[in-house]
């Protein structure tokens, strides 16, 4: 396959610590440019990672004609914007998640996205562990389904960090509690029916630091979750069945190029005797995204994602907001 010439909107840390090294490692793609408001900043980290041309602006970098798809890691109020933008330049665009603040906001990428590829990163549904965890799940080795639990958190209370922020999409649910609401849906591969939601926020910053929430599958299917962003971190998925349970042990930020095991327990013993691990080849599934993406910009098949799913992700999440302030159980309409 002709590699596909990438520019990157951004020095975000996620870009600079996991996505790019990752495509930089990649026969697929070609690593063009990268662009920030600040130009010193921009050349700082394409010396960094070896990419040769370094932008002041992100208006410069979506003029490059080269360059065919833009990974879009900006803050999240930014997202589309942004993404609308680089569609007009006709880039194709992975964009981190949310890829939007509200369905409302997700809707005005409708028409981009008819002309030119556009969807949100969420790496782990191209991780060996999830996608071996389905495959489990599907084949009834633990019998049906009945619930996943996710939790997830880490501690960050410095009010300058975009995270802290809520008036550029800051908080838990935004920025990890997506990921608890993909671990649902794309595990027992539906959409919830209806959610209930407890918030804690930060009194000083006014971001959720904690957010708990209830998701109902129908059919007896349920999703439990906890995220904060202001408790020690910690992740752990369960897939709990009527005969036995799989788990993630490090489901979201599993070591890049390292490999991962999932437990499984298809007889359910209290004392653990009945769990073993299969371990899965060693990965990188930010790198596994972007080469992903990248054939779907060269009109190859394969899985992908677009922007009705990540409608839907929004969906629930707008959902939750509605469920915080009405303190009881809102539909996902």
């Amino acid at each position: 396959m002709k590699k596909v010439v990438w520019g990157v909107l951004s020095t975000a840390r996620i870009g600079i610590d996991q996505v790019l090294p990752a495509m930089k490692a990649s026969p697929l793609i070609e690593l063009r440019a990268i662009a920030s408001r600040s130009l010193p900043a921009a050349q700082a980290a394409a010396q960094a990672l070896g990419i040769p041309l370094a932008y002041g602006s992100y208006e410069a970098l979506l003029a490059d004609p080269e360059i065919e798809a833009v990974y879009n890691p900006l803050p999240n109020h930014l997202h589309v914007p942004l993404t609308l933008r680089a569609a007009a330049a006709g880039k194709h665009v992975l964009c981190e998640k949310p890829i939007a603040l509200s369905v409302e906001e997700a809707e005005s990428l409708r028409e981009a996205a008819r002309h030119v590829r556009i969807e949100e990163a969420f790496m782990v549904r191209h991780h060996p562990q999830w996608q071996r965890v389905r495959e489990l799940v599907r084949s009834g080795c633990i019998g049906t389904p009945r619930a996943v639990q996710v939790f997830f958190s880490y501690f960050n209370a410095d009010p300058a960090n975009i995270r802290n922020q809520p008036s550029i999409g800051g908080g838990a649910l935004y920025d990890i509690g997506c990921y608890a609401i993909l671990s649902g849906r794309y595990l027992f591969e539906a959409e919830p029916r209806r959610v209930v939601a407890l918030v804690d926020r930060d009194p000083a910053l006014g971001t959720d630091r904690t957010t708990s929430a209830l998701l109902d599958f129908g059919d007896g299917r349920q999703l439990g979750f906890t995220v904060s962003t202001q408790s020690c971190p910690f992740q752990q998925v369960q897939v709990v069945g009527t005969r036995g349970r799989l788990e993630l042990r490090i489901p979201f930020n599993a070591p890049r190029g390292g490999s991962m095991s999932v437990a499984v327990d298809e007889t359910g013993a209290l004392d653990g005797s009945s769990v073993h691990l299969e371990t899965l080849p060693a990965a990188d599934q930010y790198q596994l995204e972007a080469e992903a993406f990248s054939r779907l910009v060269r009109g190859e098949t394969g899985p992908h994602w677009g922007l009705d799913d990540a409608i839907a992700q929004l969906r629930v999440i707008d959902a939750l907001w509605r469920s915080e302030r009405s303190e009881r159980w809102e539909a996902v309409a």
